[in-house]
C-alpha cells in the first residue's frame, strides 16, 4: 500500500517527537512492504512567523491531498503571555479541525501494567483501567460567537450546537461502545445548561437504536470525580467540546503521563493523529521529550485510517516493551537513568518486531 502523510511538526516539542513517529512509520512500512511519502506543512507559531497564518491554505490543501495528518503541537510563550494578540498559534489547530470536518476526538486511555505504580492514582484503582474519550471538536464554545463589550470591561463566549452536530458524535460514540465492551457515558451539565439538555435529549431518542447499549448519564463535575474514584467504570465516554478538553487531560493522570496518550481527530475528510500533550516550550531542542505519546499516535494512523491492524500492533509491541524495560524519558524514569527522546525512538525502532 502507499500511504500519503502530511507532517504538521508544528512548535516546541513537536518537531522532535513527531520526528521520532515519522521513523517508526519508516520501519513499519519497510517490515510490512508498504511505501510512504511523508510531506511536511507549516502550522502554529512557525507557520504566524513564516507567512502570518497559523493554518495557511498551502497546508491546509496538503492536509485534504493527503491520506493522513501527523500532528504535533501548536503554542509558543510569546503568544501566551500577551492576551491582546490578534493572532495564536492556537487558532490554527482550530482551523485545521474545522476546515477538515475533524469533528470527533477519540483518546484512548489506558493503564500500562508496568507503569501503574508510576500513576498518582492507587495501583488498585488503576491497574486494569481501559477507556475512550470521545469529544465533540468542532462546535460549542470554541467556535461560538465571543466578543468584549462595554468598553471591554465584559466578555462573552456563546456555546451553541446544532441537533445535526450533536447526533452525528453521539452515533459515533455509540457504535465505538458497540466495538468495545457495550457501555456509553454520556457527559453533560444538563441541570444547568440549555445546550447540554439538547444532547442528553437526543442521546436518549438514539437509546431506543441501540438496545444492547447500557447508557449512562453523568453531569461533568461527577465525571470528574468519577475518573479519579473509579477510572475502570468507564467504557466509553462522550462529552462536548469544552468538556472534553479538561477532562482528557486529566485521564492523562491515569496512565502516569501525558507524554503516553495519542489520539486521532476524525470527520469529514482527512484523519489527524496528534499527541495529547503540548507544545511544552521548556523542553524544545533538549531531546527530553516523551516521544511515545507521537510514536502511538502513529499506530492509530496505521489503524484508523489505514485500517492495517498488524502494522499499528507492531507499534505498539515495541512501546509497551520499551516501558517494560524501563527504557523511558526523564519524565518516566523516576530516579533511574533517563534516556533522551531520540533514544527511545530508536530503541522502539530497533526492537520492533514479536
Amino acid at each position: 500500500m502507499k500511504l500519503k502523510i502530511a507532517t504538521l511538526p508544528g512548535d516546541g516539542i513537536g518537531p522532535e517527537v513527531v520526528g521520532q513517529a515519522q521513523k517508526a512509520v519508516d520501519a513499519v512500512c519497510r517490515r510490512f512492504h508498504h511505501e510512504v511519502e511523508f510531506t511536511f506543512g507549516l502550522v502554529g507559531a512557525r507557520a504566524i512567523d513564516e507567512c502570518g497564518d497559523p493554518y495557511p491554505e498551502k497546508t491546509h490543501q496538503l492536509c485534504m491531498q493527503s491520506d493522513a495528518v501527523l500532528f504535533g503541537a501548536v503554542g509558543d510563550p510569546r503568544y501566551d503571555n500577551n492576551p491582546t494578540s490578534p493572532v495564536r498559534p492556537e487558532q490554527g489547530l482550530l482551523a485545521i479541525r474545522k476546515k477538515l470536518g475533524l469533528y470527533a476526538n477519540l483518546r484512548p486511555v489506558e493503564a500500562f501494567a508496568s507503569l501503574v505504580e508510576k500513576s498518582p492514582l492507587k495501583k488498585e484503582l488503576v491497574d486494569g483501567a481501559d477507556f475512550l474519550c470521545i469529544r465533540e471538536l468542532t462546535g460549542g464554545t470554541y467556535f461560538g460567537e465571543k466578543g468584549r463589550k462595554d468598553n471591554g470591561n465584559a466578555a462573552y463566549d456563546t456555546c451553541i450546537y446544532s441537533r445535526a452536530e450533536v447526533e452525528r458524535i453521539l452515533r459515533l460514540a455509540f457504535d465505538y461502545a458497540g466495538r468495545r465492551r457495550r457501555h456509553l457515558t454520556v457527559v453533560d451539565k444538563a441541570n444547568v445548561l440549555e445546550t447540554s439538555r439538547l444532547w442528553r435529549q437526543i442521546a436518549q431518542e438514539l437509546e431506543a437504536e441501540y438496545p444492547d447499549i447500557e447508557v449512562d448519564y453523568m453531569y461533568v463535575d461527577n465525571a470528574a470525580m468519577q475518573l479519579i474514584r473509579c477510572p475502570k467504570f468507564f467504557d466509553v465516554l462522550v462529552t462536548e467540546n469544552t468538556f472534553g478538553d479538561i477532562l482528557t487531560d486529566e485521564a492523562s493522570c491515569i496512565s502516569g503521563s501525558m507524554g503516553l496518550l495519542a489520539s486521532a481527530s476524525v470527520g469529514e475528510h482527512t484523519s489527524l493523529f496528534e499527541p495529547v500533550h503540548g507544545a511544552y516550550p521548556q523542553a524544545a531542542g533538549k531531546n527530553i521529550a516523551n516521544p511515545v505519546a507521537a510514536i502511538l499516535s502513529a499506530a492509530m494512523m496505521f489503524e484508523y485510517a489505514f485500517g492495517l491492524m498488524e502494522e499499528g500492533k507492531a507499534i505498539r509491541r515495541a512501546v509497551a516493551a520499551s516501558l517494560e524495560k524501563g527504557y523511558v524519558t526523564e519524565d518516566l524514569a523516576a530516579g533511574a537513568a533517563a534516556h533522551s527522546t531520540s533514544e527511545v525512538g530508536d530503541w522502539i525502532i530497533e526492537n520492533d518486531h514479536e
